[in-house]
């Protein structure tokens, strides 16, 4: 039995999908499942390395493109994927260069496991993807322990400044999470509250093994 009193499917592998907000813990969480659980059981797919290959279009024009907005992301691409490794199949997932808003040459190819996590912001709100899920994840976090977050990883990790960050931030990533983000929390099956609580990461950790084990 699954968190939410459903059924497990009892054949193919488990669907978990994990959203939140942009900084909200996410990444960690899955990142953690995935060790918990270990890799060669658990093939972690993240939405961001979705977005659309923008090579058509200059750099400064790349740059103003809203990225926290549905249509920036392939999805189409990812439940395709998503689909072939359920089926058995492996993908060649793509790369998404954050430093240069656009998809890098290579790909990684992922093989299919007994559990897919696919984690994004974006996630929960795709129906496609939704369909796809035996186990709906949302995590949720107070906007400004997000925003401090998001702060250190885009500066640090995308070479990106504290005013361009900041004004991503008000022009962009707020309104959108604001629109399509936070309004999916309600098609979840456990909602994770202060980013990373270790009860709840734990239930979910529980959980796919149960299933696993079982089979």
């Amino acid at each position: 039995m699954s968190p939410n009193g459903a059924s497990w499917p009892t054949a193919g592998p488990l669907v978990i999908g994990i959203a939140g907000g942009s900084g909200s813990g996410k990444t960690t969480i899955a990142q953690s499942i995935v060790e918990a659980i270990g890799h060669d059981d658990v093939a972690l797919i993240q939405h961001d390395a979705y977005y659309r290959d923008l090579k058509h279009l200059p750099l400064e024009e790349r740059a103003k493109i809203n990225y926290d907005h549905p249509d920036s992301m392939e999805s189409d691409l990812l439940v395709e994927h998503i689909r072939s490794l359920v089926a058995g199949s492996a993908i060649d997932r793509p790369v998404y260069d954050f430093t240069i808003h656009n998809r890098a040459e290579k790909t990684i190819r992922v093989e299919p496991r007994p559990a897919i996590i696919i984690e994004g912001i974006l996630v929960l709100y795709e129906s496609a993807l939704r369909d796809l899920m035996d186990l709906k994840v949302y995590v949720d976090t107070d906007a400004d322990l997000r925003l401090v977050r998001r702060w250190e990883r885009d500066m640090k990790d995308r070479g990106r400044t504290f005013d361009s960050v900041r004004d991503q931030y008000l022009t962009t990533v707020r309104p959108m999470h604001l629109q399509f983000v936070e309004p999916s929390k309600r098609y979840a099956d456990i909602v994770i509250p202060e980013g990373y609580n270790l009860g709840a990461v734990g239930t979910v950790i529980s959980a796919i093994r149960e299933v696993l084990r079982g089979r």
